[in-house]
């Protein structure tokens, strides 16, 4: 079954063609970001003009990439929510157009609940349930236990800031404009390993060790303001001292909140997904663990925005609706098991 699926929940315009959940035929996107640079992060308005503007020509190209008409696809995938709602609504009218023309099933999909989607494409190996899943992303950083491919339960999210976010900020406060979590990442990586120890820049890791599955990150943000009011310089050194605390800081709480879930659910498997999952030190540390959980993690290709993700999690999980019931919904809940 060939599937041909639409994303645009943020700034990027995706679409792409995934053959039974699993094979990727086609995968397109338009991202905005350096249309967004100068305001220093998403303007609405601005992401949804520039993707109406793509949309047509990112799904013809979509098309011609997998050598297929769209006679060839069986079913029509989109993502609902959550998300901006002028992007969504470019997306979502896109899909029903396509549906109507040519009367093709159309499937709405949770864009959180699909992120996960991306790791049973051509994973390396098998993913074992019951699985322990992480979707961690600049708006979102949820857990939930999944059973099966299509049984799945929320079990805690963040109460406040996403971890993604507190990347963002940071990445904004220490001068790196919006190229958030990457570029603490990569400042992160020039802190000198002699100096790990030594470092003067300490702070705290939220919601360690209490007992429930959530997140804050939150307090956080205002620690390393406050900690970077209270130096006298600002230089390259300092900048890599507080980019390398913040990410050891994010990852500690995320790798700690994922062991609990899995051993309270006895999971065989962990997933990690969304644009945070790309982080390596988040990887190495899950990685650690290998030996007691089978770890499994998208490309970092399929880590931010795409349609393949959504056009996977359509084949195994979703169901179609009639496509005059199906609107975007921005605010869609990261519990809405559709």
């Amino acid at each position: 079954m060939k599937i041909l699926a639409i994303e645009t929940s943020c700034d990027e315009t995706a679409a792409a063609i995934v053959e039974d959940g699993i094979k990727i035929l086609s995968n397109v996107v338009a991202s905005s970001t350096t249309m967004h640079q100068k305001y220093g992060g998403i303007v609405p308005e601005v992401a949804a003009r520039e993707q109406h503007r793509v949309i047509m020509p990112v799904i013809k190209e979509t098309l011609e990439q997998a050598k297929l008409s769209i006679d060839d696809i069986d079913k029509v995938a989109v993502t609902i929510g959550p998300g901006l709602i002028g992007s969504l609504l470019i997306g979502v009218e896109t899909a029903k157009t396509i549906a109507f023309v040519t009367k093709k099933p159309l499937i709405p999909v949770n864009h959180v609940i699909a992120h996960m989607f991306g790791n049973f494409l051509s994973p390396s190996q098998p993913v074992e349930f019951p699985v322990i899943s992480l979707v961690v992303s600049g708006g979102h950083t949820e857990l939930y236990l999944m059973k099966s491919r299509s049984d799945l339960t929320w079990l805690g999210g963040t109460l406040d800031d996403a971890a993604g976010e507190a990347f963002d900020k940071t990445a904004r406060l220490l001068g790196f404009g919006n190229r958030g979590g990457p570029a603490i990442a990569a400042a992160a990586a020039n802190y000198p390993i002699i100096q790990l120890s030594n470092n003067p820049i300490k702070l705290p890791r939220p919601l360690l060790y209490d007992k429930t599955l959530n997140f804050s990150f939150s307090g956080l943000k205002t620690a390393v303001l406050r900690e970077w009011k209270k130096q006298e310089t600002h230089d390259e050194a300092l900048v890599n001292a507080f980019a390398y605390e913040v990410q050891e800081a994010i990852t500690d709480v995320l790798v700690a909140k994922t062991i609990k879930a899995a051993e309270k659910y006895h999971a065989q498997s962990i997933l990690i997904s969304g644009g945070v999952a790309a982080n390596s030190c988040l990887r190495e540390k899950l990685s650690i663990l290998n030996y007691q959980f089978s770890i499994h993690a998208p490309s970092p290709a399929l880590c931010t925005d795409n349609a393949v993700y959504i056009a996977s999690c359509a084949f195994f999980k979703s169901k179609p609706v009639d496509w005059h019931d199906i609107t975007a919904l921005p605010d869609l809940s990261v519990e809405e098991n559709i």
